[in-house]
């Protein structure tokens, strides 16, 4: 298979495929469309059991509206942040708990630990799949959970043969848990992450994945 022209990451989030990208921005925290039926588990259930004040990071968050209705069921120091590309588009303002922050997830960095860190269907829109999820992995706080949507098939070697085994393989070994019916990657507790992967760059017409959707290509070399 021919590898495809390649983009940056900067000229990718310019791209119809992600500034246009729709996924995520109205999932709620419970019900038919909700983070709860896409994780498998029940977000607010998880950071109840936090000996401590809460805190959830969710990636690639859309309008925010789970964190949003999260804030009105946890403790009021609870710590919530969502991290999007475009941001919310309601004008009605975030409860104190709750930080939106408008950026790019593959440069943004946090300054503390999280309990929780989501991705729901984010990863279809990034780049550097991998890389963002070796940095989220050194995110979490001990104990704390990683949870988030992962397509094999979006990445690519150099020649543009398939390296989803390959990836998948090397999650696995650093410890991370891959659900095939499910399209979920999952971590338990925080940790450095070091995959044997080269981000080479991405290709935003690599066309629909299991979603649907249309989608993102993410080549690498090994290393």
């Amino acid at each position: 298979m021919p590898k495809p022209p390649l983009v940056s990451a900067s000229k990718l989030e310019r791209s119809s495929v992600v500034a246009n990208n729709t996924m995520n921005r109205e999932r709620g925290l419970a019900g038919v469309n909700s983070y709860a039926r896409e994780l498998g588990f029940d977000p607010l259930a998880r950071l109840a059991d936090r000996p401590t004040a809460p805190s959830w990071l969710d990636l690639c968050s859309g309008e925010g509206r789970a964190l949003r209705e999260a804030a009105s069921a946890l403790p009021d120091d609870a710590v919530l942040t969502g991290v999007d590309l475009v941001g919310p588009l309601a004008p009605t303002p975030a409860p104190p708990s709750v930080e939106e922050v408008v950026a790019s997830v593959s440069s943004w960095a946090p300054t503390r630990p999280y309990d929780l860190i989501t991705c729901v269907h984010g990863l279809h829109y990034i780049g550097d799949q991998l890389g963002l999820l070796a940095r989220a992995a050194s995110w979490l706080a001990p104990g704390g959970l990683l949870a988030a949507h992962f397509d094999p098939e979006s990445v690519r070697w150099a020649d543009g043969a398939a390296a989803g085994r390959a990836a998948i393989a090397a999650l696995r070994a650093a410890g991370f848990r891959y659900s095939a019916r499910h399209h979920r990657l999952t971590l338990d507790g925080g940790r450095e992450v070091t995959l044997p992967f080269r981000y080479l760059g991405a290709d935003p017409a690599a066309g629909p994945n299991y979603t649907g959707q249309s989608a993102v290509g993410s080549y690498y070399d090994p290393c």
